[in-house]
């Protein structure tokens, strides 16, 4: 792949964090993946990658979130960074999805998970393969 090749192949775009930005964010990934076949599991993944920093991150008190989504041969990867705080994921018991559990049922096994960066910002990431055997896009059970 060459350089130019490589520099568009890559989405990053920095958001405020409020949640009229995820809006942004979602359709800055529906331009980034037009016409790729996974793109609006990529949209649904990062909007609540985006919801969740906006809501339980420090990033949601007049902080900043980083959207980045990369379409490589095979898969595509989106990661949300935000500037950190207490990991409290939160279950509803009302029957369906929310948040991570949406994440984790459309990339499927070991296919997301979080890191903690050299400072307080926290990395939320997620792959999505192009051509998993059995992947039914926009399949969340």
């Amino acid at each position: 792949m060459t350089t130019a090749t490589q520099a568009a192949a890559r989405y990053s775009g920095t958001f405020h964090g409020r949640t009229d930005q995820v809006r942004r964010g979602r359709q800055a990934i529906a331009a980034y993946l037009a016409g790729c076949p996974v793109r609006d599991d990529a949209i649904l993944i990062g909007s609540e990658l985006l919801t969740n920093a906006v809501l339980h991150s420090r990033s949601g008190r007049d902080g900043l979130v980083i959207l980045r989504c990369e379409l490589n041969p095979g898969y595509v990867r989106l990661e949300v960074e935000d500037e950190g705080g207490p990991w409290r994921p939160r279950r509803r018991d009302d029957g369906r999805p929310h948040g991570l559990d949406v994440v984790a049922a459309l990339a499927g096994p070991g296919n997301w998970g979080v890191q903690r960066t050299g400072d307080r910002s926290r990395i939320v990431w997620a792959r999505l393969d192009l051509a998993a055997p059995g992947r039914t896009p926009g399949a969340v059970t």
